[in-house]
C-alpha cells in the first residue's frame, strides 16, 4: 500500500468523553501520523489472524510508526471466538509487560474485532483499543459501538462488555482481499441499515447491489460511510442498548441461533442474518404488519446480495430453545426487532408462540445449505 496523507475523520460517534473517530478511505494503513490525535499509548499489541497479518500487519506497522509493537496471530474463524483465545491475548499483555497506558489493536474482522476488543476491556480493567476492520462486516457494524464478546457454547456473544475504541480505521482497499462469501455476509449488515431505519438508503443498495458486489471503491465507500452515520447515531442515543440500539438486531435473533446450532464458522454471522432477516419480514407479515410486496423487496435484495434467503435443516424446537437464550429476551418474554414497513422497524415482545412457530415450519419446510468456506 502506498503512503497517503492522514485524512480529517470521516465522522465521530459523539459520546461526550468517548467520543471517537472513524477513518473511511482507501490507502488509510500507510497513512503514517493517522492515529496521532487520538491515540497516545507507545505500547500496542495487535492481535490479528492467520489469514489477515500476512497481508496487513506490516502496513499497520507503518500505520503506527514509532510505537513498540507486538503481534499476537491466532487461527481464523468463529470457532476461536471463545474464552480459550481471550485468555490467549491476555497472557500475551501480560509476557509483553503492557501497562495501563497500552493499547491493543484489533486487525481484522469481527471475530478478532470482538475478541481483541473484549481482551482491552478487562486488562488491567480496561486498556485502549482501536479497531482496524478487513472486512465489510466489521466495517459497517462490528467494529462500531463498542460491543465486545466472545462466545459460549449455548449461544452467541453470551460474555462480553462495552468497551468503545479510541479509533477505527476502515481501509476500504482491504475489501479487495476478501473472498466474495465473506464480502457477502457484510452486505446483510448494510441491508439492515436500509430496512430499519434509511428508506432511501434502501432503494440505493437495491440500484447499486451489482457494484457493491464487484467491488466498486466508490460504491463500497459510500455504503460504509452511511452504514456507520446511520450506526454512529443510534449508539450516540443508546450507547449500552437499554433502547434504540436493539434495532441493529434485525435478523440477529433468528440468525444467532442458526449460527449455534449450525455449529459456529458453518454458517458466516452475515449469512445468519441475512436468512434471519427474511424470517423477520415474514413474521410481520404474519402479524400483519407488512404487506406481501415487502417481504418479496426484503426476499429480494438479500438474495441480490448473495445470501440465503431461509435457514438450514435445523429443527424447529431447537431454533425456539436456541432464541429463548438471545440477549433481548426480558422478564422471560423474547423481544423481536420487526418492520412496518421497509426503513421502518420496532422492538416487540408481542409475537405469539404459535406465529413464531408456524413462521419457523414454513422456512424450514425448503431449508438452505451455506457453501463451503472460502478462504483468502
Amino acid at each position: 500500500m502506498s503512503a497517503a496523507p492522514a485524512p480529517a475523520p470521516a465522522l465521530e460517534v459523539a459520546l461526550g468523553a468517548r467520543s471517537y473517530p472513524i477513518y473511511i478511505g482507501d490507502g488509510l494503513l500507510g497513512a503514517t501520523g493517522l492515529l496521532d490525535a487520538t491515540l497516545g499509548a507507545a505500547d500496542v499489541l495487535v492481535v490479528s489472524n492467520d489469514r489477515v497479518a500476512p497481508l496487513y500487519l506490516e502496513p499497520v506497522r507503518t500505520l503506527l510508526g514509532a510505537r513498540r509493537v507486538e503481534a499476537l496471530v491466532l487461527p481464523d474463524g468463529e470457532a476461536h471466538k471463545t474464552l480459550e483465545r481471550f485468555a490467549q491475548v491476555i497472557d500475551a499483555l501480560v509476557a509483553g509487560g503492557f501497562h495501563r497506558d497500552a493499547c491493543v489493536v484489533a486487525l481484522g474482522g469481527g471475530v478478532i474485532g470482538d475478541l481483541a476488543g473484549f481482551a482491552a476491556a478487562c486488562y488491567q480493567r480496561g486498556i485502549a483499543c482501536v479497531q482496524i476492520p478487513t472486512t465489510l462486516l466489521a466495517q459497517v457494524d462490528s467494529s462500531v459501538g463498542g460491543k465486545t464478546a466472545v462466545n459460549h457454547p449455548r449461544g452467541k456473544n453470551l460474555v462480553g462488555a462495552f468497551h468503545q475504541p479510541a479509533a477505527v480505521v476502515a481501509d476500504i482497499a482491504t475489501l479487495d482481499t476478501l473472498p466474495e462469501r465473506e464480502l457477502a455476509a457484510g452486505l446483510a449488515e448494510v441491508i439492515k441499515y436500509g430496512l430499519i431505519m434509511d428508506a432511501a438508503f434502501l432503494s440505493w443498495l437495491e440500484a447499486n447491489i451489482g457494484a457493491l458486489r464487484a467491488r466498486d471503491h466508490a460504491a463500497l465507500a459510500h455504503a460504509v460511510r452511511r452504514s456507520c452515520e446511520l450506526k454512529a447515531e443510534i449508539v450516540a442515543a443508546d450507547e449500552r442498548e437499554h433502547g434504540r440500539r436493539a434495532l441493529l438486531n434485525l435478523g440477529h435473533t433468528f440468525g444467532h441461533a442458526i449460527e449455534a446450532l449450525a455449529g459456529y464458522g458453518h454458517w458466516l454471522h452475515g449469512e445468519a442474518v441475512g436468512a434471519g432477516m427474511v424470517l423477520a419480514a415474514q413474521t410481520s407479515k404474519r402479524m400483519g404488519w407488512l404487506d406481501t410486496a415487502a417481504v418479496e423487496r426484503v426476499r429480494a435484495l438479500v438474495a441480490a446480495a448473495g445470501l440465503p434467503v431461509a435457514p438450514p435443516a435445523l429443527a424447529r424446537d431447537a431454533m425456539l430453545d436456541a432464541m429463548a437464550l438471545d440477549k433481548k429476551v426480558v422478564a422471560g418474554r423474547l423481544r423481536l426487532v420487526l418492520l412496518r414497513a421497509p426503513g421502518n422497524a420496532f422492538v416487540t415482545a408481542e409475537v405469539p408462540a404459535a406465529v413464531l412457530a408456524a413462521t419457523l415450519d414454513d422456512a424450514l419446510a425448503y431449508p438452505v445449505a451455506a457453501p463451503p468456506l472460502a478462504r483468502r
